[in-house]
């Protein structure tokens, strides 16, 4: 493993933020953010071998999860999905240490998601403060959760799950004039930012739809190859990466905040979201999940991110035009139009562009380890 590897380099970065071994961002609060990151770690290390990133998981992680499986500063009342995102990071733990504490913790997450109110449909609403509301968000905080827990201690009913969540919210954002899912569904059609005939929200947000495809790859890594839904959830997945793929910046090769909205005044091309589709497209092409999709697709979003997005310098690495944040309804409310989107706060280096993009440059080097060994397998 290389040093001047992009994944190392965003790795180190990261770790040179923290003070006495803990991030400020990561050891704050038990967020979903710190939970994407800590994931990307724990695969780094995975894949480099470096152990130092597997235990600046644990010890983050340790920070929230009591001797009696409990988890501070977490309440399963709130029946928020963005909580179990951070829960993520239980399984391995618990199968490198064998401790109780976290099997017991990723049982009172389950716990939530069994409780999780719900559409007349059986759609998990994405949280309790949101009635009727599935967002494309949640489908990424809750659903490789959930399959890893239904592989891990063998409930096949959790696949089941899994599959109705991933295709109902499929069902109910999806434009069928662009294929490009919108970034929420409210089944009771009350809210602002609603269209009153559908319950689609407005437009297609372009991290919503990278929360998806995020959660579709890391879901079916899970799957038993035998289950009934299987191939259904891949051909969704491989029918929206060719949507996905219409509204690729040919220029460029990456994504717009808005994707159903190229070209408009004030559109612009947006970091975490184009990192989020790199990921989730090469992964999916790399475990043979896309079979129409062009490689060439995330090798060039991914040279696109880093020839606009990335800077280096003595601090190390730079990541910019990152969302920071964007959602619908609220006590501020957010009534999802264009103007919202574009109204929303442009920033660098925040863990939600940065996380993506350590993913994102993890997954197309094993792409392109694939890659190079099927060439020598030609060659020889």
């Amino acid at each position: 493993m290389q040093a001047n590897q992009w994944s190392i380099k965003i790795a180190e970065t990261i770790l040179s933020h923290c003070d006495n071994g803990y991030h400020p961002k990561i050891a704050n609060k038990w967020g979903y953010v710190a939970g994407m990151t800590l994931k990307a770690f724990d695969w780094l290390s995975e894949w480099s071998g470096i152990e130092n990133y597997h235990n600046f998981v644990k010890n983050h992680m340790d920070l929230f999860i009591n001797e009696n499986g409990t988890i501070k500063d977490y309440s399963i009342e709130e029946y928020n999905l963005d909580h179990i995102n951070k829960g993520k990071n239980l399984f391995s733990l618990w199968n490198r240490t064998g401790k109780e504490k976290y099997e017991k913790a990723i049982q009172q997450l389950v716990t939530q998601l069994e409780g999780q109110p719900r559409t007349s449909e059986g759609g998990f609403w994405h949280k309790k403060i949101y009635p009727f509301q599935m967002w494309l968000d949640g489908v990424y905080m809750s659903s490789p959760f959930l399959a890893e827990y239904a592989k891990t201690f063998h409930v096949s009913e959790g696949f089941d799950e899994v599959a109705r969540q991933i295709l109902l919210i499929e069902a109910k954002t999806r434009n069928p004039m662009t294929g490009l899912l919108h970034h929420a569904w409210d089944e009771s059609r009350e809210q602002r930012w609603c269209d009153k005939e559908t319950g689609r929200s407005f437009h297609a947000w372009g991290r919503a739809m990278g929360w998806y495809s995020m959660a579709i790859v890391d879901s079916l890594e899970h799957f038993p190859v035998n289950h009934p839904k299987r191939g259904q959830i891949m051909g969704i997945f491989e029918r929206m990466a060719h949507d996905i793929k219409n509204v690729q910046d040919q220029e460029s090769g990456l994504w717009y905040q808005l994707l159903d909205q190229n070209g408009r005044e004030r559109n612009y091309l947006e970091a975490s979201g184009s990192c989020m589709l790199t990921y989730a497209l090469a992964k999916g092409i790399r475990l043979g999940y896309l079979s129409g999709i062009d490689p060439d697709i995330v090798f060039r979003s991914y040279n696109g991110i880093l020839k606009h997005f990335v800077t280096e310098d003595e601090k190390g690495v730079h990541l910019h035009q990152i969302c920071k944040g964007a959602g619908l309804g609220g006590a501020k409310y957010r009534d999802g139009s264009y103007d919202y989107y574009m109204s929303e706060q442009i920033v660098s280096d925040d863990l939600m562009g940065v996380a993506p993009f350590l993913l994102a440059s993890l997954e197309m080097e094993k792409l392109v380890k694939v890659k190079n060994e099927e060439c020598l397998k030609v060659s020889q």
